[in-house]
């Protein structure tokens, strides 16, 4: 990331908080871009807010993280939260799990963690000030007048039986059934398994805890041939029975715009009609297989939207959001994840 840019923006806008992240890909309108700076100024009039700024080099661990993260934020008119986070040294599924610790009230978080192209190396984050490794930045909006709107959504086709996780350690999955997980998912690759890792971002994970309904996709970030093990990019936990899925891309947009329907389901009335803006949060997973056709998951959106609604956003290397309303947020990887505004 060039360092003039937090310059040039500070010396443009004075009064505002400036919040940066490195990317995978910017959207703006409804283009996708490379090598850019994507650039909002949001005002609001009876909207107020509150930025904090952490280091994840400061905490034992991403859990630990997002609780002080979470807590830094008055909880008095607190209406919503936007979560900008590393990509690389944070755990995102941990981070997550701490904001949801303190977030009692179920408060709406949605956001994303930064990216690096398809580099997979290292992210930058930075609030008032140049971005730097390891940083987490949450913005906390107050107030009752300020109506948001999330979904998100993946579209990918399952294939392969259901099978379970027999052992694993956070994000690092080393056995699947009791075999190596490395073997097993290079048996399913078939041809593609020669190219791994990057072949991975088109076969990610689908993931139920055993007990529970909360279902998420997961991408593999690295593969470990002395340990024939799997790094995700969130935590896949011993016990959850998980299936390989694949690409289908007219899933994919499909995806996309029955996310940005959904978020009219979920939010009618007004605010989720004509949205002031929309801030679109997509994996670089899905970037790398739509490849010359992404600007279609894009375009399909603001076709629901329309076009007074302001589309800006960035491809990640994961996505935050609740997977229905009124619930905690979640680590998503894979997927087109919408947050749209409206001030009354």
């Amino acid at each position: 990331m060039d360092e003039g840019i937090y310059e040039s923006l500070s010396k443009q806008y004075t009064d505002a908080d400036i919040v940066l992240c490195s990317t995978s890909g910017e959207i703006y309108d409804e283009m996708v871009i490379e090598n850019s700076v994507s650039v909002v100024a949001i005002e609001f009039q009876k909207t107020s807010f509150k930025t904090v700024t952490l280091n994840i080099s400061n905490f034992p661990d991403s859990f630990e993280a997002g609780k002080k993260l979470f807590s830094e934020l008055d909880e008095k008119g607190l209406a919503y939260v936007m979560v900008l986070s590393d990509g690389s040294l944070v755990n995102g599924s941990k981070l997550v799990k701490g904001i949801g610790e303190m977030n009692i009230r179920h408060i709406p978080v949605t956001g994303g963690l930064a990216g690096d192209a398809d580099n997979f190396d290292f992210t930058l984050v930075g609030c008032n000030g140049k971005p730097a490794q390891g940083n987490i930045v949450a913005i906390g909006f107050y107030g009752e007048h300020l109506q948001i709107g999330h979904s998100s959504l993946g579209g990918w086709d399952m294939f392969g039986p259901e099978r379970k996780v027999t052992r694993s350690v956070e994000n690092r999955v080393y056995e699947i059934d009791g075999k190596s997980a490395l073997d097993t998912y290079k048996k399913y690759l078939g041809k593609y398994a020669d190219q791994l890792p990057g072949s991975a971002l088109l076969f990610p994970l689908f993931v139920q805890q055993s007990g529970s309904a909360d279902r998420v996709v997961r991408t593999i970030l690295s593969i470990d041939n002395t340990t024939n093990s799997m790094v995700f990019a969130g935590d896949i936990p011993e016990g959850s029975y998980v299936r390989f899925m694949k690409a289908n891309f007219d899933k994919l947009i499909g995806a996309a715009s029955d996310a940005a329907s959904q978020v009219l389901i979920d939010f009618p009335g007004k605010p989720a009609t004509s949205p002031k803006f929309a801030l679109l949060i997509s994996c670089v997973g899905r970037k790398l297989i739509l490849g010359k056709r992404i600007e279609e998951e894009v375009e399909a959106v603001k076709d629901i939207f329309g076009q007074n609604t302001l589309f800006s956003g960035f491809y990640s290397y994961g996505e935050i959001s609740p997977l229905l309303p009124n619930q905690h947020c979640e680590l998503h990887n894979q997927t087109m994840t919408i947050t749209t505004f409206y001030e009354d």
